[in-house]
């Protein structure tokens, strides 16, 4: 099993280090002391929702983009159900078939792209069973 913070803190380091950008740079841009941040990236440290959101921002990424990108990792990782890319599935009309259910008992957390009409909307779940 995965581990949720895990995820975000490999994610997180991901997008810094494709900025080209120092753990000091990110740090100071979010208000967080570099430790921190670095304990958050290596996925010691669970993040709060307000610090994830300060870090996005430093990053210029949106937290709902993160955390959609995590949820895809984490059901990949999983052997989860992959979903459709939008543009697939717009591209297979036939091909409507509603979503697999998520087991009965298992909790979930929806996560919408928070900004801009001209981004499609993107929906996937998170298991938060540990």
């Amino acid at each position: 099993m995965t581990l949720l913070r895990t995820h975000l803190g490999t994610t997180l380091r991901g997008h810094r280090l494709r900025q080209r950008r120092t753990l000091r740079d990110v740090s100071g841009a979010a208000r967080v002391s570099l430790g921190y941040l670095s304990e958050v990236e290596r996925g010691q440290k669970e993040a709060s929702s307000e610090l994830l959101a300060s870090i996005c921002d430093a990053l210029d990424l949106e937290l709902a983009d993160l955390l959609a990108e995590v949820s895809q990792e984490l059901r990949h990782a999983d052997g989860g159900v992959r979903p459709v890319p939008a543009e697939q599935a717009a591209a297979e009309p036939d091909a409507a078939e509603p979503a697999p259910v998520e087991p009965a008992g298992e909790p979930a957390l929806a996560l919408v792209g928070a900004s801009g009409a001209a981004r499609p909307t993107v929906r996937s779940a998170v298991s938060l069973a540990a």
